[in-house]
């Protein structure tokens, strides 16, 4: 039975439906339209569900809250749940092109170095594509790439016309990287305007996606600091949203603000703050250490009126796997800090969902036509 005329047992499934709140985004399915279809035939809700951001661990989950609130229903024996995932495009900045095979960037940025940045944006990548997203990486850091190494990717990628490049894919994710097309030990001692350039080409002269799959998320590690190519990238890039990693250190703090200041005044939304290395776990007794200061991301976001997206330790296996080639979600994706990641970054999909929609491609050009006066 369609949603548009539904029977009086299906109204009242749908009403009770409609109480139950998704976790992550704090609204319900029905009002937010992502339940598909619903149809009680035989006793047995049949309940589908296109969720807008990618979350397949969960699914279990949230079938049971559905499952719990629809055998309240009078009539109702049996509940069965069919979810899928359906991301959708959202509005950048205004007037920057969209990037073609791409429906949202996210930056990954932080104020200062050596944070765990580039760790941190990797393993969220990877855990989006674990959670049943189209992800990719594109490694902004002109000067100090490292993305190549984290991701075990080396020789030049394949330019199928001369002009673009196809970026290689590893571990599921498409990357592209400077360190792809320069030498791994050759520095890159540009000025400001030629790094930008760079990043613009690698930007847009990649062939991201597939013709009629383009990427879900576009995944951008930043460069540390708040300078030429952060203002290009923020200005040139379409841009959806960003993220701020720091430590809970007062001098990790200090450049993080900036980073989130800088996003306010190019109207880029701040999703939240990712706190790294916040405790280190002695793994011969079991102790734990605030190392580097305590509870200092939660400060930051309550300052910045944004999340604390989650909060991750200082783990040398992270730092091991990362100098591998093969990151947390990929050399050990049933551990705890792999579990960490995943949240972060379904939480992170949430709150990206919940951003206004770009609808531009569906609203039809207008062609105006000069025609000349009728001869009189």
């Amino acid at each position: 039975m369609s949603l548009n005329a539904p029977t009086p047992s299906e109204q009242a499934l749908l009403t009770t439906l409609q109480s139950v709140v998704d976790p992550l985004t704090g609204k319900d399915w029905v009002s937010t339209r992502q339940l598909q279809s619903l149809e009680l035939r035989d006793g047995v809700a049949h309940i589908d569900i296109a969720l807008g951001y990618p979350a397949r661990s969960l699914w279990p989950a949230l079938s049971d809250r559905l499952r719990d609130a629809a055998l309240t229903v009078p009539g109702v024996q049996g509940v069965a749940v069919q979810w899928h995932t359906r991301i959708a495009t959202h509005a950048a900045p205004r007037g920057i092109a969209p990037l073609p095979g791409v429906k949202n960037l996210v930056a990954v940025a932080s104020g200062k170095g050596g944070v765990g940045k580039s760790t941190t944006a990797v393993n969220l990548a990877l855990a989006l594509a674990a959670e049943g997203a189209r992800v990719g990486l594109l490694d902004a850091d002109i000067y100090g790439p490292s993305q190549p190494l984290m991701l075990g990717l080396s020789g030049k990628p394949d330019s199928p016309d001369g002009k673009t490049i196809t970026p290689p894919v590893k571990h599921g994710l498409q990357m592209m990287s400077i360190g792809l097309l320069i030498d791994g030990e050759a520095p890159a001692i540009w000025r400001g305007p030629m790094a930008t350039q760079a990043l613009d080409q690698l930007l847009r002269l990649s062939n991201w996606g597939e013709p009629d799959q383009p990427l879900d998320y576009l995944v951008v590690d930043m460069p540390p600091g708040t300078g030429d190519i952060h203002l290009s990238i923020s200005q040139r890039a379409p841009l959806t949203a960003a993220v701020v990693i720091t430590t809970p250190q007062d001098i990790a703090l200090l450049d993080a603000r900036k980073g989130l200041r800088m996003f306010e005044k190019v109207s880029v939304p701040v999703l939240g703050v990712i706190e790294n290395m916040a405790v280190y776990h002695c793994p011969q007794c079991g102790h734990e250490s605030h190392i580097f200061g305590e509870h200092g991301g939660q400060r930051l976001a309550d300052e910045g009126g944004v999340d604390l997206l989650g909060s991750l330790p200082l783990d040398l296996r992270i730092r091991e796997q990362a100098d591998s080639g093969q990151p947390t979600l990929v050399s050990d994706p049933a551990s705890a800090a792999a579990e960490l990641y995943r949240g972060i970054a379904r939480r992170l999909a949430a709150r990206l969902s919940l951003l206004p929609r770009d609808y531009s491609a569906k609203i039809p050009g207008v062609k105006v036509v000069n025609t000349p006066p009728a001869a009189t």
